[in-house]
């Protein structure tokens, strides 16, 4: 590649998006990308200002992860892999095609072979990944399956729900500045839909006392049945 053929600006967002590659890769392609570029006593100067790191906690698994897939969809080769979800946990095989960063987490998206369909696995939830000594001829996507958004904006659930003052600052992390209504008694009040019922109840009970739910009814009642069960615990 000639690098008169890119401005500076255009080239450090390249070399921004190869540094957050990086952050889950075993091969540094930043460098890479510079040595081509560089010519001798000309090296290219990267500007740090913008920092870009798509790792986790779970940083060594989740290289390792991201590596077997990437493989599997280049060679084409089925996967198999233990998944946790709601109900439980199972055995899942799949044929591989993308691998997505979305919604803050990592996901891969396949052919379930067991259920017949197309699924996103979340990474963090997927262990003791294999390939399987299957190939497969890969098929062709409907245009609706590639709708990401549509696998987490289906059976919405209503949440209303009232906070303390002192928990602002995570609801504007979470939600943004125009999340919430300030009420009379000075508390903050939210409403928003949720997709999945088990990360909302998770959501809203990391708050402790600090929130008051007024809907779903689900969720008071479940409020009330944790709240009986610590204080069984406690005796």
């Amino acid at each position: 590649m000639d690098k008169a053929l890119l401005n500076d600006d255009e080239l450090q967002a390249i070399f921004s998006g190869l540094k957050g590659i990086d952050s889950i890769s075993k091969t540094s392609y930043l460098a890479k990308m510079i040595e081509k570029l560089s010519v001798k006593d000309n090296r290219i100067q990267v500007d740090d200002s913008i920092i870009v790191d798509f790792s986790s906690h779970y940083q060594k698994p989740l290289t390792q992860k991201i590596d077997v897939i990437k493989n599997a969809i280049h060679i084409r080769r089925c996967l198999s892999f233990r998944y946790y979800y709601e109900k439980g946990e199972g055995v899942r095989c799949i044929e591989p095609y993308h691998l997505i960063f979305k919604w803050s987490s990592w996901y891969v998206f396949g052919y379930c072979l067991d259920r017949k369909a197309y699924r996103l696995f979340k990474l963090n939830r997927l262990w003791n990944i294999s390939f399987l000594d299957k190939e497969f001829i890969p098929r062709e996507i409907p245009k609706n399956e590639l709708q990401f958004d549509d696998y987490f904006s289906s059976n919405a659930i209503h949440l209303k729900a009232i906070f303390s003052e002192s928990e602002k600052y995570r609801l504007i992390e979470e939600y943004g500045v125009n999340c919430y209504k300030v009420i009379d008694s000075g508390e903050l009040l939210l409403e928003r839909d949720f997709a999945n019922y088990d990360n909302m109840r998770s959501w809203i009970f990391s708050f402790g006392d600090k929130v008051t739910i007024l809907e779903p009814m689900q969720l008071r009642e479940d409020r009330k049945k944790q709240a009986a069960a610590i204080l069984k615990m406690k005796g």
